[in-house]
């Protein structure tokens, strides 16, 4: 009976145990939860058809374009070390003859058409254009301020004709918009003094109502990108920049807003102080690329990337390391199979016109997308373990698997490694889907495939069509012994 009775002693002391165990660890979790008005509203990928869309387009185009591409990044005969957009914050060139470049603003080069036709060509499926950069300058009529493209020589909208122009080649458009405004006589780095708070309260004001009017001029544009938010004077705007967010989208049911546009209460940006990821993509990944899935963290997300190492606006002189057509279709490649887009930059000149080498490396990109592309639209991570020859890539609609092959074996022979109970029914070349090619079995779902001639010296694509094997199935392998 004592014995009887010991037993259920201890068995209740273990139960207080574990009750306390998960209170503490309960309490825990609470304390590294923050209470937040204006962080992340939604947790988990949008599931709606228009962000559908953006995680297949693929491939997208930038464009960086304004008043900057008038010096290209020389001013007297000097030359400015930073990225072409930002020469008015360079001591080499007076802000007053910077800001006198909209009296030389007269693109006569300057073809919607063509340009659009361009990003159709190199296989764009989306396109982001600047309408405003730091400098303040609007290349579309904006009724709030004098420095637009109204009061240029040129005199006429620039965004309306491209949305269309884009537009009627099947590319979606998204808006670039910079909240730093360095003409606005009310931006402030940073609020110190209640007449930088007074300017402020003015600033917010224009600041939303240029936002709404893009998009009540530019109503088939899918999003905003925006830029300039890093400042301290804008980061303490949580409750305002929240506020117009939900404005925004009420206005534009759908709308596309990356995770650089606010901050939350603690002046987090990107992701909330619980790090949950504010917008619908992560906008992080500037010029570089993740190296694996985790490092995304479940989230949507693009890269955009310049041709050169840090150049946006068009800069007369390319310095450092030229990316080639090949480079930039591994780029994609590497996007897509990370579930991710890949999104490329233009600079175009002060007239207008696009530079012949980013002209060439569109069409050398459209050259190898419109045999490759059923490789990249619609695709995203397929799950598989890396191997060295290059990237998985999955359809989402057809769960087709793709191999984007950029390192050739010397063996001839692609190693692949298939999910457990998964075997390849058929693989084969996309340039020619009729002539499947040798599969051997090395491991339980390990798989070479043989391919001793490649075709040609452009990236190529394997496809894999896989099915379910039955349980038990495959052959058993035993472990060699020592």
């Amino acid at each position: 009976m004592k014995q009887l009775l010991n037993k259920k002693i201890l068995l209740l002391s273990i139960l207080l145990l574990n009750v306390v165990v998960t209170s503490a660890q309960n309490s825990s979790e609470a304390k590294n939860t923050i209470e937040l008005k204006h962080g992340s509203h939604r947790i988990g990928k949008r599931t709606d058809t228009v962000m559908k869309k953006w995680r297949g387009y693929g491939l997208g185009q930038f464009i960086h374009w304004g008043l900057y591409a008038i010096p290209g990044g020389e001013w007297n005969g000097k030359t400015y070390n930073g990225a072409a957009e930002w020469i008015r914050s360079w001591d080499g060139m007076p802000k007053s003859t910077y800001d006198s470049l909209i009296y030389r603003f007269n693109p006569t080069q300057f073809n919607a058409v063509a340009w659009a036709i361009t990003a159709k060509e190199m296989g764009a499926r989306y396109v982001t254009i600047t309408t405003k950069h730091h400098d303040g300058f609007c290349l579309w009529p904006s009724k709030y301020t004098k420095y637009t493209v109204a009061n240029s020589p040129y005199k006429k909208d620039i965004i309306g004709p491209l949305v269309k122009a884009y537009n009627a080649e099947g590319i979606d458009v998204i808006l670039y918009f910079s909240i730093m405004d360095w003409n606005n006589p009310n931006w402030r780095y940073d609020i110190k003094t209640e007449a930088d708070s007074l300017a402020f309260e003015k600033f917010k004001t224009f600041t939303r109502n240029q936002l709404i009017e893009l998009l009540t001029l530019y109503p088939t544009a899918k999003g905003l990108w925006f830029d300039g938010t890093w400042d301290k004077a804008w980061v303490k705007q949580a409750a305002f920049a929240d506020e117009l967010e939900t404005e925004m989208r009420k206005l534009r049911p759908g709308l596309i807003i990356g995770s650089r546009f606010r901050a939350d209460e603690y002046g987090k940006r990107h992701f909330d102080s619980n790090g949950a990821m504010m917008g619908d993509y992560e906008q992080g990944w500037e010029r570089k690329i993740p190296n694996k899935i985790d490092d995304v963290h479940g989230n949507d997300w693009d890269c955009v990337m310049t041709v050169p190492e840090n150049q946006w606006g068009y800069n007369k002189a390319w310095k450092g390391h030229i990316k080639t057509v090949n480079e930039l279709i591994e780029m994609t490649a590497k996007c897509v199979s990370l579930g991710g887009n890949f999104v490329l930059n233009f600079g175009p000149k002060g007239d207008g016109s696009i530079r012949q080498e980013e002209l060439d490396l569109a069409k050398g990109i459209g050259s190898w997308m419109k045999v490759n592309s059923e490789a990249i639209y619609n695709c995203g991570y397929a799950g598989l373990e890396k191997q060295d020859w290059g990237f998985f890539t999955k359809n989402t609609k057809t769960n087709k698997l793709y191999m984007l092959v950029f390192n050739v074996p010397l063996s001839g022979d692609y190693r692949v490694k298939l999910p457990a109970r998964t075997d390849i029914a058929k693989a084969y070349l996309l340039t020619t889907s009729s002539s499947a090619l040798r599969t051997e079995e090395i491991h339980p779902n390990e798989y070479f495939i043989h391919l001793k001639n490649e075709p040609g010296k452009k990236p190529f694509v394997i496809v894999l069509e896989s099915t379910s094997a039955a349980k038990g199935s495959g052959n058993v392998y035993e472990k060699a012994k020592t």
